[in-house]
């Protein structure tokens, strides 16, 4: 039995637009993603709308004594990161804030400067952003000045310490000097002792000399740091984008987060994503989905032209033409968890609806002895003798009374073997009475349908996997997860029974309620506690005359019955 809700793996458009139908689940996180890139493109459009810009830009240059020298690079000498780095500067600020004179604090200034510089070559360029054209100008052509003099000042401060250093070393060696040439005015010429002193005299000459070139040539430095290639002007422009252009941005933006969102999302999301998510969780098909809402209802098969009776006949005739169903036509419906326990009623009683439609004696049995009350909530008259029930040797034997006769409309009628509450589940549902109501499926014509509680709720369904082999899974995609789904494949599987298939469903409802109502159901369920809800008033019996062939007998008397009070 193939699954059609399997994409084959060679189809990629498919995969793509299967995987773009889940990112839809999550239209909260897109939505929440565009709305939070449209607030933030209106907040940029609105701040940036009065925001204006002025350029200034600067060539730099090291303090040389002929400009027009060609030995030396220029780019060889400017270090422009170090250069960016000064522009940047609080000092540059600060002087700047002292040239404007008009309450403008360096920290503004810093904040609105920029400073770049243009790819092969010696340029700054000064941008500052300010409320309007002319303060924007204003500040460009400040900061820029206040560079060159910051730049000019620390190359001053340099030369005047180095002239400085050489003015100390040069006024010790003129007094030396002096001293020797006193002395050789003094001593006689032509002898040795004269030629020794007048050489150190000479080579005391030479050092001053060269120590005064250096001072010299310090002296005659061009100490100006650069020249202002372009002046700030105020712009006619705003800087801004523009409000429309930055919802644009925003927009695209937000897209692109929500998105990112929604798959982060769905990547970490224990639920099933899709139907081939739970076939290959349970390793059988689909056999169908519920319509939203669909579960809600008891039974649909006698609504004729309803969407979901088609539904639930396609899902009977999958089962019927399935080989491994058709041998015994034993059926075991349960649900995946307490939130799909509804779910798992409906779908069992439309199922055997939909089997007495095709001329099949049905035997529904509601295998739920914990929490029983199917019976108040169908159509049911008196059974029918065609079922073959043991005689009750066990207070615990369930089941014990004859079955029910229900109405299907057009669909027919099936049988119902309703549950009881009983002292041990276990033993009830392992008593050979419950073995030999389950065998009379093998009987030619005769289809049985089981509904068992929860799988992960009790162990009540793996009690009676054995006897019927073939079980399908009913569960919601927004309330189980796949690991839950693998380990009721794992606990069927083990107990020597076979999935048969799933059938999923979508209530619709919010994922922290149902959770909020599982629990709750989970813990009435433990502890059995809690009385069970009180169940509808049945319809009344239709009184019948006998034929002969039944017989009058004395009323059973149930513990349940002493417990709610029945008298009659």
């Amino acid at each position: 039995m193939t699954d059609s809700h399997v994409s084959p793996a060679g189809d990629e458009p498919e995969l793509l637009r299967d995987q773009f139908r889940q990112l839809l689940r999550y239209r909260w996180l897109i939505g929440g993603g565009i709305g939070i890139g449209l607030i933030g493109g209106a907040y940029l459009g609105i701040t940036s709308a009065d925001s204006y810009a002025a350029t200034s830009d600067i060539v730099v240059r090291t303090p040389t004594t002929n400009p027009f020298d060609s030995s030396t690079a220029p780019d060889k000498s400017v270090n422009m990161n170090t250069e960016r780095q000064t522009a940047l500067s609080s000092n540059v600020a600060q002087i700047a804030a002292k040239k404007l004179k008009d309450g403008t604090s360096a920290r503004t200034l810093k904040k609105g400067l920029q400073v770049t510089t243009p790819p092969q070559s010696l340029t700054l360029r000064f941008t500052y952003t300010a409320d309007s054209p002319e303060a924007a100008a204003r500040g460009a052509n400040a900061l820029a000045d206040a560079y060159l003099s910051a730049s000019e000042k620390k190359w001053s401060d340099l030369r005047d310490s180095m002239v400085a250093r050489l003015k100390k070393q040069i006024d010790p060696l003129g007094k030396q000097q002096n001293e020797l040439a006193q002395q050789l005015d003094a001593m006689t010429k032509g002898t040795s002792a004269y030629d020794a002193q007048q050489t150190a005299n000479v080579n005391l000459k030479s050092r001053i000399s060269t120590l005064q070139n250096q001072r010299d040539t310090l002296m005659g430095l061009d100490m100006a740091a650069g020249s202002v290639t372009q002046e700030a002007t105020p712009p006619t422009g705003s800087d801004g984008l523009g409000l429309v252009i930055s919802l644009a941005l925003g927009g695209a933006f937000g897209i692109a987060f929500g998105l990112l969102a929604a798959w982060v999302r769905l990547v970490f999301d224990p639920s099933p994503r899709s139907t081939g998510d739970v076939a290959r969780a349970v390793r059988a098909p689909v056999l169908g989905s519920l319509p939203r809402g669909a579960a809600k209802g008891l039974l649909a098969v006698d609504q004729t032209g309803s969407r979901t009776a088609e539904e639930y006949r396609s899902i009977a005739f999958r089962l019927a033409y399935d080989a491994r169903f058709a041998d015994r036509r034993r059926l075991l419906v349960v649900a995946a968890r307490d939130a799909s326990a509804q779910a798992a009623t409906s779908v069992a009683t439309n199922l055997a609806a939909s089997f007495a439609e095709t001329g099949k004696d049905v035997l529904l049995v509601e295998a739920d002895l914990r929490a029983p009350g199917l019976s108040a909530r169908l159509h049911t008259t008196a059974g029918r003798p065609g079922w073959s029930l043991p005689a009750d040797n066990d207070d615990n034997g369930w089941p014990g009374t004859r079955p029910l006769t229900v109405d299907a409309g057009e669909a027919g009628s099936f049988d119902l073997v309703a549950g009881q509450r009983v002292r041990n589940v276990a033993r009830a549902l392992t008593s050979t009475r419950t073995t030999q109501l389950i065998e009379d499926a093998d009987e030619s014509g005769s289809t049985v349908v089981v509904l068992a509680p929860p799988v992960l709720s009790y162990a009540d369904a793996l009690a009676l996997v054995d006897r019927v082999d073939g079980v399908v899974i009913v569960c919601d995609l927004r309330s189980v997860h796949r690991t839950e789904l693998v380990r009721i494949r794992e606990l069927i599987v083990g107990a020597g029974g076979t999935v048969l298939g799933a059938v999923t469903h979508d209530e619709g409802g919010h994922p922290a309620r149902d959770k909020g109502a599982a629990k709750g159901s989970g813990r009435r369920a433990a502890g059995s506690e809690l009385p069970p809800p009180a169940p509808r008033p049945a319809p009344p019996v239709e009184q019948r005359l006998g034929d002969g062939t039944e017989t009058v007998t004395l009323r059973q008397l149930r513990p349940e019955d002493l417990r709610t009070g029945d008298k009659r």
